[in-house]
């Protein structure tokens, strides 16, 4: 008698199933693995010649890859009979089972359909300076479910999709990246207005982050001579009058050390000229003291 008339038929019969499953697994998980990797090398190549946005083909590169996964697993369930019966079932009360899985899926398809209006309507782009969820950083990649970008100090942040759109976002880079950056000094009430004004517009047309009218005028034509960099008079304050200094700079990302680079040269530039930022003044009246006054004030007014 031969070993395979030994094994039960339904045994012999499972042992295929489960065979075919796992080779439809790994079948389906290398496909996906090298649909991956050549959409990837064939969208680097193809935004080379059309100018493909990252943003989008990503994202299609994306659903194209859960699709075959998706395939695969479908081709599975239909090969297993128990499973084929247990799925014709959750078909039959598909209504039913789309309220269970909804509910209990429901941050995660908000994620992919925010994904989806991400990459659709693009209110940024991978590789975009953004202002967003109170971090600024530049935006590394846009998945189905998360958003990640590199901060300004290195870290990295994974923001749920469904969370970025309903925030409120400054996209820095689309369109115009230049950015009108403010410096805000405090000068004394006795010093010279004028003079803070000169020397806070020298230092910073010495800088060479900061746009000259030339190249201010490329992006912004209606621009006067003068705009690139100017001073106003922002508030009098308690102590001090607090000055404005508006600059232009090519992009967010230099705006900030720019800013730091300029409030230390005018900080020296003051000294050297006599210019004060004044301390804040406080008078401190102490509770007996105050007592000491109002009963000689009221000694004098029996006499």
């Amino acid at each position: 008698m031969a070993i395979t008339d030994m094994i039960p038929s339904w045994l012999s019969w499972d042992v295929a199933v489960v065979s075919f499953a796992i080779f439809v697994f790994i079948l389906t998980f290398v496909l996906a693995k090298l649909t991956d990797r050549l959409l990837k090398a064939y969208f680097v190549l193809a935004s080379k010649k059309m100018n493909i946005d990252e943003t989008t083909y990503g994202l299609v590169r994306r659903i194209i890859v859960a699709m075959v996964y998706f395939s695969g697993f479908i081709v599975i369930v239909f090969s297993i009979p128990s499973l084929r019966d247990l799925s014709i079932a959750l078909f039959a009360g598909a209504g039913f089972a789309g309220i269970v899985i909804g509910m209990a899926a429901q941050n995660t398809l908000s994620n992919i359909i925010a994904g989806v209006a991400l990459a659709t309507f693009r209110p940024f782009r991978v590789g975009d300076l953004l202002t967003i969820h109170g971090e600024y950083g530049r935006v590394t990649d846009i998945t189905l479910g998360y958003t990640k970008i590199r901060t300004w100090d290195n870290r990295r942040l994974n923001i749920p999709n469904h969370i970025i759109s309903d925030e409120a976002i400054i996209n820095w880079s689309i369109d115009d990246p230049t950015v009108n950056w403010t410096i805000v000094i405090g000068i004394s009430y006795d010093s010279d207005i004028d003079l803070a004004r000169r020397l806070m517009i020298a230092e910073a047309r010495k800088h060479p982050e900061v746009m000259d009218y030339e190249e201010l005028s490329r992006y912004h034509p209606d621009k006067k001579p003068g705009d690139e960099v100017s001073v106003l008079v922002t508030e009098l304050a308690d102590f001090s009058v607090n000055m404005k200094l508006y600059i232009w700079v090519r992009d967010r990302s230099v705006a900030f050390d720019t800013g730091c680079e300029l409030k230390e040269a005018i900080k020296k530039s003051f000294d050297a000229n006599g210019v004060e930022i004044p301390f804040p003044y406080r008078t401190i009246v102490y509770k007996k003291d105050l007592e000491a006054v109002e009963h000689d004030s009221l000694s004098g007014s029996e006499l």
